[in-house]
């Protein structure tokens, strides 16, 4: 796990917390789209968010992550396995599995080694499914503040991989032949207190920390709280889900 890239071990446990949920459309939708619903593998699962939304529809999910502590905040289900592994070196069987998701991680992942991995595991006509997710929608005026906290108050602190998740992942590298997929996005209904909460899980939250030694998010705490009113207030949150499924391509790169 020497070139494993560890930016979330430090708030596990808030991460599980606030993290958004994926829609459960999305997951009906893969398992459409799968060969076969008897194996799924969540790679770099984190809290294990999308492995539970899985299981719902395979029969046995197998959720792996690099971080022990992130699989020590997941939650347990008994047809979820989870295992400490890095991606590119799962340790799972070959050609075993019907569909191989990555949510909002794989822009952190070595991506030939880890595509390797994923040609060997998937059985034939196995898909690959990865996701990643926009800014948050909630009114213009908060979405305005959170991205002017975004790009210049965290901006510097982001890791270079974040430009995948700004493009949609859209120039991400992904050597699969792809299926046109729907719409989609994540919601929650969130007060203020969550939705800071929230801000204080980014990778760029956590580096400022580490290198100011002061809570950025404290520095829009209180102009958020002046948009948004009532800090018990509810109002309902969005984020765009960008999507791309495909299967491995005939041939001897994927024997």
């Amino acid at each position: 796990m020497a070139n494993f890239k560890d930016h979330f071990s430090s708030q596990a446990a808030a991460y599980a917390q606030y993290r958004p949920r994926y829609p459960e459309a999305l997951f009906a939708y893969l398992a459409e789209v799968a060969p076969g619903r008897e194996r799924a593998w969540d790679c770099a699962t984190g809290n294990g968010q999308a492995a539970l939304n899985l299981a719902r529809h395979f029969a046995h999910v197998v959720a792996t992550d690099a971080s022990a502590a992130q699989i020590e905040n997941a939650t347990a289900h008994p047809c979820v396995v989870y295992r400490v592994a890095p991606a590119e070196d799962c340790g799972l069987d070959e050609k075993a599995f019907d569909l191989v998701t990555v949510a909002q991680a794989l822009h952190w992942l070595d991506f030939n080694a880890f595509y390797r991995e994923v040609r060997r595991v998937l059985r034939p006509g196995g898909l690959l499914a990865v996701w990643t997710y926009e800014h948050l929608r909630v009114a213009q005026a908060v979405d305005d503040l959170v991205r002017r906290y975004a790009e210049g108050i965290v901006g510097p602190c982001w890791p270079p991989e974040r430009r995948y998740v700004d493009d949609g992942y859209r120039t991400l590298p992904f050597p699969f032949e792809e299926l046109e997929t729907p719409g989609f996005e994540l919601e929650k209904t969130w007060d203020l207190n969550e939705l800071l909460g929230y801000l204080r899980t980014w990778s760029a939250s956590q580096r400022y920390r580490v290198q100011h030694g002061t809570d950025p998010v404290a520095l829009v705490e209180q102009e958020l709280h002046t948009i948004w009113g009532a800090a018990e207030e509810k109002r309902i949150i969005r984020w765009p889900l960008h999507l791309r499924v495909g299967r491995p391509p005939a041939g001897p790169s994927n024997a």
